[in-house]
């Protein structure tokens, strides 16, 4: 789901959602990246995959927040939602962001670009994310939401 609303300083941000679930391989123990997939099988090599099953991967966000991402100096705010718990990671949008990856959505604590990467030089990666949230998503029925907001 994409939405627009008018942020500070009376800037337009816009603000898309992911739907994501657990996996009973979730460790996130990765120190430069975050991903979520839509793929439905998760081995332990993908130590930066907090979540399976996404609702969309970088191809399917819509035109508008791809746009913001691509602007020079975008602020990405990336709040990761699970039960009642939230993380929330601060990152930069590239013009260089292709944003075409059908399957995959990766927050790089880098500035590595790819058809993957939905935002780099973030202040978190998967290890830094509370072990109490990566118990919740070592369960296959745990739901949880991605939250991107570009302003």
């Amino acid at each position: 789901m994409e939405s627009s609303l008018t942020g500070a300083a009376g800037r337009q941000v816009q603000r898309e959602t992911v739907a994501f679930r657990g996996h009973e391989m979730v460790r996130a123990f990765h120190p430069t990246t975050i991903e979520v997939t839509t793929e439905e099988e998760l081995t332990a090599r993908g130590d930066c995959i907090i979540g399976v099953g996404a609702d969309k991967g970088c191809a399917q966000l819509g035109n508008a927040v791809k746009t913001g991402i691509r602007t020079v100096g975008a602020r990405v705010r990336i709040r990761i939602i699970v039960g009642g718990l939230q993380f929330v990671v601060s990152a930069r949008g590239n013009p260089g962001l292709e944003l075409t990856s059908p399957h995959e959505m990766v927050v790089r604590r880098s500035s590595f670009l790819s058809d993957r990467t939905v935002a780099v030089h973030a202040d978190f990666a998967a290890c830094d994310i509370p072990r109490p949230m990566i118990r919740l998503l070592t369960n296959p029925q745990t739901v949880g939401r991605l939250e991107i907001e570009v302003g």
